[in-house]
């Protein structure tokens, strides 16, 4: 949460021309507010619907496949079983970042509902139960400490590179 996927993600895809997805962009154009769906329905019920975005922009980037996509998942994305199998085919980037660096981005940010109340400790505590999945799910690993997102993605773009990523957005390489 709040280590720059969106930012990152979107200026990624602007400089291939690929799209860029950002699923909680899509839950509230679909669904409305985060914060009211925690608070109507609950974290279970917005885990699901979370998921169900999710899979249905994996399949639709998967159908476009010749077209490159971008998409910026949520930070808690990941706990959902089913997209961890489907991200097992995706090419998935896990933008590392401490509680430093994200403390600035959290100050008066009402957006996100898990954050409420203490958001550095509880960040902290969210970020040591899913980086273990974060890291088990990444392709690809960029250090976001004490970086603009211009160097996080001249990072990522080299990251690319040495994975062979071709310019339509597909892995070049036997993964």
């Amino acid at each position: 949460m709040a280590t720059g996927k969106s930012t990152v993600g979107r200026r990624i895809a602007v400089r291939h021309g690929w799209r860029f997805i950002d699923t909680d962009a899509e839950i509230v154009d679909r669904h409305g507010p985060i914060p009211e769906i925690f608070a109507s329905r609950g974290e279970p019920e917005f885990r699901r619907i979370e998921a169900d975005i999710v899979s249905q922009v994996l399949s639709e980037a998967e159908k476009e496949a010749g077209q490159g996509t971008v998409i910026s998942l949520g930070g808690g994305a990941v706990l959902h079983s089913a997209t961890q199998r489907l991200l097992q085919s995706a090419f998935v980037v896990f933008l590392d970042a401490d509680l430093a660096t994200v403390l600035p981005r959290l100050a008066g940010d009402t957006g996100r509902p898990l954050l409420a109340g203490n958001a550095g400790e509880t960040w902290a505590r969210l970020d040591r139960e899913r980086r273990p999945i974060y890291e088990a799910l990444a392709d690809a690993v960029i250090d976001t400490r004490d970086a603009t997102p211009d160097i996080v993605v001249d990072r990522l773009e080299a990251q690319l590179r040495r994975t062979k990523f071709t310019e339509e957005g597909t892995l070049g390489n036997d993964r």
